[in-house]
């Protein structure tokens, strides 16, 4: 079963809690084209008062979504238990509009899904179910560290069912299937074109490349500014804390939506040009946007940069004491200034990573220790204060009263010595998967105009 399934279907599922606020309602943006450029007199012909009362709630939104497609249902049910395990798995309450955004998105990946699961039936692929049951059952494992009964429970009490994940775990199966088979055999990358881009990569060496996360939105001239009104509500979200990889599975109506977004480390004269100007200003950690380009409108989030085929001293495999103390609860802050000034005094005895226990133990701190972690995988803050220390030396203290503070000790560093690029057959694998995908978002939208969809 491939890994990638099982870690695509449960991260769609959990995505859309970052990705609120977005989607104008296909509902209310219908009833805005449909507006007559002239209001018909009041009574003509009908004895209509002026001043209209309406009895009762006349919501279109609040309406449960739903649509046939191809004949198939997709229930107002099935809606609900996607919403359902999105919501469960949100640290916070969604607004009711935002749920509603939430609902359509939903919807229009319910759709989707169901016409790639109809297709791989037209096309007689079979998917069976112990291999839907299979991939649950490792869900269950790995993403909740849960048996298959405890899982169960748990999409129930949210309000889910397990038979609306197997659907989407189906769903995935059913896709990966269909490009296994129609399309991946067709697509072709000769050795020249790979040889190529190791001889430019070659050519490229100590140059920095950028790794970016990118949200692509197309656009026209008449839906323009919608779409800007829209970029503009992901990065508010964005910048309050909302996940970049799930607003990109969500809504990036690129490629590399089902990535979370990530174009990898690319090259600046890879990029387009507009793109390739903002990024070489950009920060790691940086998001801009909107930027327009290639018929649409780009949110880019830098979130790495390094030297081509240069040792990064990041990515040293460190062996680390981390050595923490507690304040007591309620402590004043006096006392605790008292206590922080005899811990970093205490700290200054140490004489390397040998007496850290024994002097930890008489001053009622705490040591843990870690081997075999890369630099770049810690708090970019964190980086900053190891990638210069020397074996034995300590960073400054970090944390507060409420949860205490620490310093950590650096007992072994192995550096990075030498540094190839990537493989003939990695970099075959990374054309052809690029190109899998493109054709990919082409065949889902063929099938999109051909299917009959009814709304409801």
């Amino acid at each position: 079963m491939d890994q990638g399934v099982i870690e695509r279907t449960f991260s769609k599922l959990l995505s859309g809690v970052a990705a609120l606020g977005l989607a104008v309602s296909p509902i209310a943006a219908a009833a805005q084209d449909a507006q007559p450029a002239e209001q018909a007199p009041v009574g003509n012909g009908l004895n209509l008062p002026g001043n209209i009362a309406v009895l009762g709630q006349n919501d279109p939104n609040t309406r449960k979504p739903t649509a046939v497609v191809n004949g198939q249902i997709v229930t107002g049910t099935d809606v609900d238990q996607r919403v359902a395990l999105v919501v469960a798995a949100s640290r916070s309450e969604i607004a009711a509009d935002e749920l509603q955004r939430l609902r359509t998105q939903v919807l229009r990946n319910l759709i989707d899904e169901t016409l790639q699961i109809q297709e791989a039936r037209a096309q007689e692929i079979t998917i069976n179910q112990a291999e839907v049951d299979q991939t649950y059952a490792r869900v269950a494992a790995q993403n909740f560290g849960q048996n298959v009964d405890a899982m169960d429970a748990y999409l129930e009490r949210v309000g889910s069912s397990p038979a609306s994940l197997k659907r989407q775990i189906l769903g995935e199966l059913s896709w990966q299937r269909l490009l296994q088979r129609n399309v991946a055999p067709f697509v072709n990358v000769s050795a020249e074109e790979v040889n190529e881009i190791m001889a430019r990569l070659e050519a490229s060496r100590g140059t920095e490349e950028y790794r970016l996360g990118e949200i692509w939105l197309a656009a026209t001239p008449e839906n323009r500014e919608q779409v800007l009104a829209n970029i503009a509500q992901i990065i508010e979200q964005l910048r309050q804390g909302g996940s970049f990889v799930g607003y990109a599975r969500q809504y990036s109506e690129s490629s590399t939506a089902a990535a979370g977004g990530d174009l990898g480390f690319v090259r600046l004269e890879m990029l387009p040009s507009e793109l390739a100007v903002a990024a070489r200003q950009m920060q790691v950690g940086q998001l801009v946007g909107p930027i327009e380009n290639s018929g649409g409108y780009s949110i880019l989030a830098l979130i790495d940069k390094k030297a081509i085929l240069t040792a990064d001293p990041r990515d040293a495999v460190l062996s680390l004491k981390q050595i923490s103390y507690e304040f007591q609860e309620g402590i004043a802050e006096a006392e605790a200034q008292a206590e922080l000034q005899k811990f970093v005094a205490g700290i200054g005895q140490m004489r390397g990573c040998g007496t850290a226990d024994e002097v930890a133990t008489g001053m009622g701190a705490k040591v843990a220790s870690s081997d075999g972690i890369v630099l770049r995988t810690l708090p970019e803050a964190i980086q900053g204060m190891l990638v210069d220390l020397q074996i034995g030396q300590v960073t400054p203290p970090f944390g507060g009263v409420e949860d205490g503070v620490s310093v950590l000790m650096l007992c072994g560093r192995d550096d990075p010595q030498t540094v190839g690029g990537p493989s003939f057959d990695d970099l075959m694998n990374q054309l052809e998967d690029d190109r899998i995908n493109k054709r990919a978002q082409r065949y889902l939208r063929d099938l999109r105009n051909d299917a009959v969809i009814e709304y409801n």
